[in-house]
């Protein structure tokens, strides 16, 4: 959760940690599971022998034997579950959590160095330090940095903020000199947001400074092979091949570009450089009208190259190349892509950036781990067929057919999880005066405007089962403000209310709804949104989806999961008639009573063994079936799974 309550060149500031707390329905229901579940579960799956990130550190500090575990980067994914346990005891007031992280930060300062350095990976097994990027130190760095400054913002303790900035003055000191031998270091750019955060958190310019460095060294150095290299993919993979103020398409490592286009959002919130912002804004278009998935997913395939031919793994492929049965859309990436819009929004005060973040939060983010809470998925794909892309001999797990206890690349388990404790934060942004209201359900606000008077909002919902959102005004100034009420993208008409009368105010679809007046205890504002099945379709250059469709509802895209299914039928037997009825149930018997959609289906039988074959005159017959959102799928057993289906038109 970022802090621009101070950034000179955002619109729509931050509210504080804690400040919005859920209270019923979808995210309340979410968050508790994450408090009581998610977040506890994965502490011992990381401080024991499983996750062995705990372990790591207590080797490096002398009260362990034993050898490193895990990947290079697995420190930050340690720092992430500490983040999401800071966003719970905001939440929770629960000191044993502060007293927990206490003992965990008194041994990680015992890991540290004299100097600042810590990265468990190097330091157990003996490597030069900044030897190679592929260790992935700089990225830890990032982590350690941002949750260094969440921890101090939450609990007013200075312990973990100490390590940060010890760790960072080390930095400051090798890379602010630009040394040619390290120009081509910090390349997963967590570093960027976590320096950038620690400047807001204790206003030294360096850290600023350092994060612009790391920004301007992208496109600086000759794409060859040498010995800090060795053993990565180069150049595009890496963001390395273009400066970042040049480049005009997202390339390569997908959760590398967006945490490198997050960083540099969150340096251009603190300059107001222009040629920033405008090459954010080139990106963005790139990835959200010709490379995102219906889903809100990023990064199209686990292997691949880049349009300049660069080697590229969990990527960008081509412009409107949107495999479904490959597609790798890792659950980083798409959480990448949600903090990447969270800051845009800040920035521009442009509601097509909450609706990407909504987007993602509903689908490709929350897909990430089960309904029990505690398993996980790393690849997402918008469809699963037997007997095709099962593996063997997928040790690592990334694109298993089902979730996983754990991953070995323990990376988007945590991430998501302190995705889930603090998305509250993302709610509600400040006006220069008043509040905009980016994401709904029941909650309660509790913050100061921008002018530091007392503002106290109920917000009662049932989505997104249904479209009805209701804000009560509890405490406000005498003086006029405005509210800002998000029309999603998709709601093409909707009801706004004030106190039970029309407003006036337009309702445009993708944009904010301005309503300006005196506020008074009791106040009231209704909105209500249209929230009926929808066929989509893809752009027509997408070739993996002519002909096809997928359902959406709000913000929810369903999929078809062969538990629906009649015996007998396959996924890929299934059409849907393009005047399908879907109707809305609430079965308690599926996960728990979540809001599932039923209507008729035409099936036909396509066996077939040779690749191909004679069209033929299919027979259809009409079959009752059952979608789920896709969050929802793997959940019952091992299942196929397709978001997208073809269609018979009617």
């Amino acid at each position: 959760m970022i802090d621009t309550s101070k950034s000179p060149h955002v619109k729509l500031k931050s509210i504080g940690i804690g400040d919005c707390q859920w209270t019923q329905g979808f995210w309340a229901d979410k968050f508790k599971q994450c408090e009581e579940v998610m977040m506890p579960h994965m502490g011992e799956l990381l401080k024991g022998d499983i996750g062995h990130g705990y372990n790591n550190f207590k080797i490096v500090a002398g009260m362990k034997e034993g050898k490193h575990q895990g990947f290079a980067w697995h420190d930050g994914d340690f720092f992430k579950w500490m983040e999401a346990a800071v966003y719970v005891y905001a939440v929770n007031q629960d000191s044993r959590i502060v007293d927990e992280l206490d003992e965990i930060i008194e041994v990680i300062a015992k890991a540290q160095e004299d100097d600042g350095y810590l990265h468990t990976n190097i330091q157990i097994d003996g490597i030069a330090h900044f030897s190679n990027r592929k260790y992935h130190e700089i990225y830890n760095c990032g982590h350690l940095y941002t949750t260094a400054c969440i921890h101090h913002r939450v609990t007013g303790k200075t312990n973990f903020l100490e390590i940060a900035v010890k760790n960072a003055d080390l930095l400051y000191k090798l890379f602010q000199p630009q040394p040619k031998e390290l120009s081509r270091f910090g390349f997963n750019q967590s570093q960027i947001m976590g320096l950038t955060e620690l400047y807001r958190t204790t206003s030294d310019k360096r850290y600023l400074e350092l994060a612009e460095i790391f920004i301007n060294n992208r496109g600086k150095s000759e794409v060859v092979e040498d010995a800090s290299t060795e053993g990565y993919p180069i150049g595009d993979m890496v963001q390395e091949r273009v400066p970042l103020r040049e480049e005009n398409e997202a390339v390569g490592h997908a959760v590398l570009a967006l945490y490198y286009y997050a960083g540099a959002a969150d340096v251009y919130a603190e300059t107001g450089e222009q040629a920033l912002i405008d090459a954010l804004d080139r990106l963005w278009d790139n990835v959200a009208n010709k490379k995102m998935y219906v889903t809100g997913a990023v990064g199209q395939a686990h292997f691949g190259a880049s349009t300049r031919r660069d080697k590229i793994e969990e990527g960008f492929l081509d412009a409107y190349l949107m495999p479904n049965a490959t597609a790798y859309n890792e659950t980083c990436a798409n959480i990448a892509n949600a903090m990447f819009n969270y800051r845009l929004l800040g920035i521009k005060g442009d509601s097509r950036h909450a609706d990407i973040m909504e987007l993602v939060a509903y689908n490709s983010a929350l897909v990430g781990i089960s309904a029990d809470g505690k398993h996980y998925f790393y690849a997402n794909p918008l469809r699963y067929n037997h007997g095709q892309r099962e593996y063997q001999d997928n040790r690592d797990c990334t694109e298993s057919p089902n979730r996983e206890p754990y991953i070995e690349c323990f990376c988007c388990p945590p991430n998501l999880v302190r995705t889930i404790a603090k998305i509250s934060g993302w709610a509600y942004s400040l006006t220069s005066n008043g509040v905009a209201v980016n994401l709904f359900g029941g909650n309660r606000l509790n913050t100061q405007l921008t002018d530091g008077s007392e503002f106290k909002l109920r917000q009662e919902s049932g989505y997104p089962w249904d479209g009805d959102v209701k804000l009560t005004i509890d405490a406000c100034k005498q003086d006029p403000f405005e509210i800002l009420m998000r029309i999603p993208g998709w709601a093409e008409r909707c009801t706004l209310l004030v106190n039970g009368q029309d407003t006036g105010v337009e309702t445009k679809p993708g944009a904010f709804a301005r309503i300006y007046r005196a506020w008074r205890s009791g106040d009231t504002i209704e909105l209500k949104l249209p929230m009926n099945a929808t066929l989509m379709n893809g752009h027509p250059l997408i070739e993996e989806t002519r002909n096809q469709t997928a359902i959406k509802v709000g913000p929810l895209v369903y999929c078809l999961e062969s538990p629906d299914l009649p015996a007998g039928v396959r996924m890929l037997d299934v059409y849907v008639p393009s005047d399908i009825q879907l109707d809305k149930q609430n079965d308690p018997n599926v996960l728990d009573g979540i809001t599932t959609l039923t209507g008729n289906v035409q099936v036909r039988s396509d066996e077939r063994s040779s690749m191909y074959g004679p069209i033929g005159k299919p027979e259809w017959q009409s079959t009752p079936v059952r979608f789920v959102p896709y969050y929802a799928w793997s959940n019952r057993g091992d299942a196929e799974m397709t978001v997208w289906l073809p269609v018979v038109w009617k």
